[in-house]
């Protein structure tokens, strides 16, 4: 499952870096410091996720006031935990602290973070999110939006103060439909969890990248030598997300399914453990990349792919680092773009 770096063509521009915050284990309270530094180290973004922890909006206001260039994203939050017009507002709340630089990835997200916490249905989540796009992406614009779509009915709703600057609106993306739908009706893409082989299967189902529109790899790194301590803090979430439907599905597009049919088998029968345990190396090694921070640069360079525009890293990094600001911000200098 190993193929040799692809570099980009000559002429080419170079992806943009961006860490997702807040990082495991730390409070937004302690990122500053981290922030604040980011653009001194090459990184160029900061994105944020929303499942059962932190929400995706506070960490990018945050960040947005610490450092006055960094582009915010979300990445992602779920359509059917918010209203589209809440979604709207506070993109467009966001985008008067960070003019130009907000993008919103929104996304169908899964089961687990919509019906189980939320008690929201986990109803038509392509149609959903088609939706919500449409809504979003004209009330971003200053449109007056009302009528009925698939999945709502808007009786009337119109941003008093649209951005005087583009909020570009994205989709988390993994197969076919959602990708193309991404690029044809939103701003790009945003995918995950897959190896850097995968890449060129997403990009040719994206086809011909218009200018201005991007696809976002979200890379997940562990970096760290101490090989018990990054299994016990990778498998548990890939044995949990990789049978998530929406993820089984993508893989098993992707081609790994026979690789993964013990895990999906062993978590059916509700061996969790098992699960983990049945995860080929490779697999697991591939999606959440760990070894030190010169081994991890070099396997997040595996996905620099020509129409790549943003690697988005998510990083776990252990306790003692954590603690330590020197050394977190030296791990971060040594994972990103400034260290080559």
């Amino acid at each position: 499952m190993t193929a040799p770096y692809d570099p980009p063509r000559t002429g080419a521009l170079p992806p943009r870096w961006g860490i997702t915050l807040p990082l495991a284990g730390l409070s937004i309270d302690r990122h500053r410091f981290i922030v604040e530094r980011l653009p001194d180290l090459g990184y160029t973004d900061v994105w944020s996720a929303e499942g059962g922890g932190t929400d995706a909006f506070t960490p990018l206001a945050a960040a947005a006031a610490w450092s006055p260039s960094l582009r915010i994203g979300t990445g992602i939050v779920p359509v059917h935990t918010r209203g589209p017009a809440v979604l709207a507002q506070t993109a467009a709340t966001l985008a008067q602290l960070a003019p130009g630089r907000v993008l919103l990835g929104i996304g169908a997200s899964v089961p687990a973070h919509v019906t189980d916490i939320n008690g929201i249905p986990f109803d038509e989540p392509f149609k959903r999110t088609r939706d919500v796009l449409r809504f979003v992406t004209r009330a971003l614009r200053g449109e007056h939006v009302a009528g009925d779509f698939d999945t709502f009915s808007i009786t009337g709703f119109q941003l008093p103060h649209p951005p005087a600057e583009p909020v570009k609106v994205i989709l988390g993306a993994l197969r076919p439909g959602m990708l193309r739908l991404g690029f044809s009706e939103g701003d790009g893409a945003i995918t995950n969890l897959l190896l850097p082989e995968d890449v060129p299967k997403v990009l040719d189902a994206v086809g011909p990248q218009p200018p201005g529109k991007e696809l976002v790899v979200k890379v997940f790194v562990c970096p760290t030598e101490d090989t018990g301590y990054a299994r016990r803090a990778t498998r548990p979430f890939l044995a949990w997300i990789l049978n998530r439907e929406p993820y089984r599905k993508f893989h098993e597009w992707l081609g790994h399914g026979e690789l993964l049919r013990e895990s999906h088998e062993r978590w059916a029968a509700g061996d969790a453990e098992g699960a983990q345990r049945a995860l080929p190396d490779e697999v697991a090694n591939g999606l959440f990349v760990s070894g030190s921070p010169k081994e991890c640069r070099e396997q997040i360079l595996r996905y620099h792919r020509p129409g790549v525009t943003t690697i988005q890293l998510y990083v776990s990094l252990p306790p003692d680092v954590l603690a330590d600001p020197a050394r977190l911000l030296d791990t971060l200098t040594r994972l990103g773009p400034a260290a080559g």
